[in-house]
């Protein structure tokens, strides 16, 4: 352990805590996001429970020191379950003067800044918008940083002194400072060493000066905090009690490709991937392309609607196809996935939702693609929904998604976002023998009596008919093109009942129509029903106000009902996973309480399509900054409606946002 690396002169207090947030933040060079990765997975080996928040610049590279440029990590960690990256860092790591300003007013009063104060240059101060360097002003009249617990640190020049011996120029040295800044605060709380030595030996194994320098550097940072006067306490949070299972961290892209390889392993299908490169996506098919083992092909088209027309070809041939994408992509893709509705066959359509319209905010996070894949096709062509909630959750949802399209032959839409692809939380690797079935039922001979055969008196089929329907899913069959005597066409016009030739019948159009929409609506006979989080009683018996929500909102929404129940109120809570159809039981539970709040990251999107179709009065709870919502503000919105509900007036007190310092992010699991 890094305990043995110096002589320790001086007794160091500890102090424990519960949980812990810290955001790393800087230039996009500064190698920030490596330093939060490598601190979470100290964390994750360490057992804490922990939720991650990566936060890019929109720019490929937007001018260095500047406040676009900036770039930052947060993880929440604990000694117990909960749910969200945190609101407001407990610790913030700036490396100039352009990350503290950017970052600064997230903080709560007391929290801890540690600031590298080489780059607190005139120029960098001039390009961070100071008009003079705050750190000159600690303790006066006009300091901007009172209320802090501010350490000003020579991160840059100790990190230079530390590495000299790899005889580095000064501008390459001074590249490991972000090793330095992990090592002093894998010091602070007591942070495993071993994950990050193993991670620089082999990342750097080809490079022995930078290798060495890395972990002098890293060592140098571990050391500071140990013997420096400066930092007098280090703090300990304790594992969290999980349950019993074998854990690793997972991102939500990472848990996704891993999903959709086990669904073709449960459907015993090869795995095809028709895919272009889109940000926040891109890292599902970097990852599907190293499972050409488990018969995964990733095909890299020249564009979107390329990626998409080759995997409509792949389902055709019996595979499942998989596309990738965000939204500026499923707007090109629209009209190929209007095909594959027409086709009736199994297609998974995966949108990484991120900030828009057009360009938008590519790093950022959003909901608002919901209506666009509810809608964003012509004609009537539904396609169902399914919402991953949490980064782990992204396998299940994968699996979930290829269970529909496979079992009702239709494109499903898989929604995730940012948020959800780029944090990580630990993820319990299920049992293989607990994913569910998945067959795939290929068609394996004629399924049609011909006039013929009926006037010959046998009554055999001899005949393959590509949309005669099965009774309870109404999905057609699906067969393997090749197969003796089940040759058929399929296309874009419009298909006649059962033997799907082109029809341009209005009777049967309209008989088409309804049943590709019935065909969707089905789906919801084979789902659970909802699990209503509702600790007040049975639903309408305690609490008058529910919280209803999808995709990455799960978090916020359960910190901050947990925040309302902690101050003494009721509040109920529901999460949809299946958004197209509704479950069954949905409308059912709406009608029970008396208000309803929808939280998203968008203008109301999921709250206008409960207004229309159950007739409920919901609110909506909507931002859209890019960011994930804040469990504390989300929790003064909910006590708000449960005073306008009960009567009376809600103070939640420390519970909602007027929190002290020291429990600025609690959540109570």
């Amino acid at each position: 352990m890094l305990r043995e690396w110096t002589d320790v002169s001086q007794t160091k207090q500890v102090k424990q805590l519960d949980r812990v947030i810290i955001r790393f933040a800087g230039d996009s060079g500064d190698g920030m996001q490596l330093t939060g990765d490598r601190f979470t997975q100290g964390s994750a080996v360490f057992g804490n429970d922990l939720v991650t928040l990566p936060n890019f610049p929109a720019e490929i590279r937007a001018p260095q020191g500047t406040i676009p440029g900036v770039s930052s990590f947060q993880i929440h960690f604990a000694d117990h379950d909960i749910l969200t990256a945190g609101d407001r860092p407990d610790v913030l790591v700036a490396m100039n003067p352009a990350a503290l300003k950017a970052n600064l007013g997230d903080l709560p009063k007391g929290a801890t800044i540690i600031v590298d104060t080489a780059d607190f240059t005139k120029r960098n101060l001039d390009k961070a918008g100071y008009e003079s360097n705050p750190l000159d002003k600690l303790g006066e009249v006009d300091d901007i940083l009172s209320g802090f617990q501010v350490q000003p640190v020579d991160l840059t020049g100790i990190t230079v002194e530390a590495v000299k011996e790899f005889g580095l120029s000064r501008k390459d040295a001074s590249r490991a400072k972000n090793m330095f800044a992990l090592g002093l605060l894998s010091w602070m709380y007591g942070r495993p060493t071993e994950p990050t030595i193993a991670f620089l030996e082999k990342k750097f194994a080809k490079v022995p000066a930078i290798l060495g320098a890395n972990i002098a550097a890293f060592k140098a940072g571990w050391n500071y905090g140990e013997t420096t006067e400066t930092f007098v306490v280090q703090y300990e949070v304790k594992p969290a009690k999980m349950r019993p299972g074998t854990y690793r961290n997972i991102t939500g892209n990472l848990a996704l490709a891993y999903g959709l390889v086990a669904a073709g392993v449960r459907a015993d299908l090869p795995v095809f991937l028709g895919s272009y490169p889109i940000t926040p996506a891109s890292d599902i098919l970097h990852e599907l392309a190293r499972h050409k083992s488990f018969g995964v092909t990733t095909f890299q088209a020249e564009d979107e609607i390329a990626g998409i027309g080759a995997a409509v070809g792949a389902a055709f041939a019996g595979q499942l196809a998989v596309t990738t994408t965000s939204g500026p992509g499923i707007a090109l893709k629209g009209e190929a996935i209007g095909l594959a509705v027409m086709t009736e066959l199994p297609l998974v359509v995966v949108n990484v939702q991120r900030g828009g319209p057009s360009t938008g905010l590519p790093t950022k996070t959003e909901q608002s693609d919901l209506l666009q894949a509810m809608y964003g096709r012509n004609g009537e062509a539904p396609v169902p929904i399914v919402a991953a909630q949490s980064p782990g959750d992204c396998f299940a949802a994968a699996v979930e998604a290829a269970r529909i399209a496979i079992t009702y032959r239709t494109p499903v839409f898989l929604l995730t976002d940012g948020y959800l692809a780029n944090g990580s939380e630990p993820w319990a690797i299920p049992d293989v023998a607990d994913l569910p079935d998945i067959d795939p039922d290929f068609a394996t001979g004629p399924n049609h009596v011909s006039a013929k055969s009926q006037n010959d008196g046998d009554g055999a089929p001899d005949e393959y008919w590509p949309y005669l329907r099965d009774p309870e899913t109404l999905a057609r069959p699906w067969a393997i093109p090749g197969t003796p005597g089940l040759e058929h066409r399929i296309g874009g016009l419009e298909k006649g009942d059962g033997h799907g030739n082109i029809s341009y019948d209005p009777a049967n159009h309209d008989k088409m129509v309804r049943i590709r929409a019935e065909k969707v609506q089905r789906i919801a006979d084979g789902l659970d029903p909802l699990r209503v989080d509702d600790p007040s009683g049975p639903p309408g018996d305690g609490a008058k106000v529910l919280v209803i929500g999808w995709g990455s909102t799960y978090g916020p929404i359960g910190a901050a009902c947990r925040r309302v129940r902690r101050a003494g109120y009721d509040v109920a809570q529901v999460h949809l996973r299946h958004i197209n159809p509704f479950p069954k039981d949905l409308g059912d539970i709406l009608s029970r309480y008396d208000k309803v709040l929808v939280p998203e990251m968008n203008l109301g999107q999921l709250s206008r399509l409960l207004r229309a179709e159950y007739l409920v009065d919901a609110q909506g709870y909507n931002h859209v900054y890019g960011l994930p919502l804040k469990a504390a503000e989300l929790a003064e919105a909910i006590g708000r409606l449960i005073g306008d509900a009960e009567g009376r007036e809600v103070e939640l007190g420390e519970h909602g946002l007027n929190l002290p310092a020291d429990h600025e992010n609690t959540e109570e699991a």
